[in-house]
């Protein structure tokens, strides 16, 4: 009856929240709180107006953020970003480089800075991360970016470790995950960074996923694009012995 999990945002913890994106967040929050969800923050509270911060039934964190004019797109939301806190940029941006992100768009401030990841198709040409045209180019995607919040002096403070959203008492938050054409391949690839696995394709009874460990220990599943049969299926189950 009391159980609840564990949704970011205290002490040291590293998930801070999803987010979506709208083409009017005023009325998409408007129509929202008329349907009883609540808020963290309004649109026009606070400094940063114009985005809001809406709770859902757990209390996680789901930002709602405008579109770009640009992007003409015809659903009302579009699921938009995933946002981690990380020790140190400097390790956490190149291995997510590894698994094929790019980093889209950096901002500065005086205390943090934010690195925003996506997947860019190879024909597409991302603008510089620093200059005014990344911020309309990130707000046209349509695929999901990963949002990394560095808080400045982490990455020198010793023992310093964010909470991953894994641990007893701390359980919410569990992973993001790539899909790939070859989950062996891709755990090989990321072997030699020495971070670790939670889980390799073989490890436990569901075979051909793996749970590798990013730089702050985040989980991050490695899945197999389409699966494993004609339902696409993320796994095989090894079959029973006789």
């Amino acid at each position: 009856e009391d159980f609840a999990y564990h949704p970011g945002n205290a002490d040291r913890d590293g998930f801070g929240h999803i987010a979506v994106a709208c083409d009017d967040v005023y009325a998409c929050s408007a129509e929202l709180e008329a349907a009883g969800v609540a808020f963290k923050k309004r649109p026009d509270e606070g400094r940063m107006k114009g985005l809001a911060f809406a709770l859902d039934p757990d209390g996680y964190w789901v930002e709602i953020v405008r579109r770009g004019e640009a992007s003409a797109l015809p659903n009302k939301y579009n699921f938009a970003q995933t946002m981690l806190r990380v020790r140190d940029p400097k390790v956490s941006v190149p291995f997510y480089e590894s698994l094929g992100l790019t980093l889209v768009r950096q901002m500065t401030f005086a205390d943090f800075s934010l690195y925003f990841m996506a997947n860019v198709p190879p024909d597409v040409v991302a603008p510089p991360p620093d200059s005014d045209e990344a911020t309309a180019f990130c707000a046209s995607l349509f695929g999901p970016v990963l949002e990394l919040t560095h808080n400045h002096g982490t990455e020198t403070e010793e023992g310093f470790a964010h909470h991953t959203g894994n641990t007893e008492g701390r359980k919410g938050f569990g992973h993001i995950g790539f899909l790939v054409d070859d989950v062996d391949a891709a755990c090989a690839q990321l072997e030699p960074l020495g971070l670790g696995f939670v889980k390799r394709p073989l490890d436990g009874s569901m075979k051909g996923l793996a749970f590798a460990k990013d730089p702050d220990g985040y989980w991050v599943e490695i899945v197999k694009r389409g699966g494993y049969d004609d339902v696409a299926t993320p796994y095989w189950l090894e079959p029973a012995s006789a």
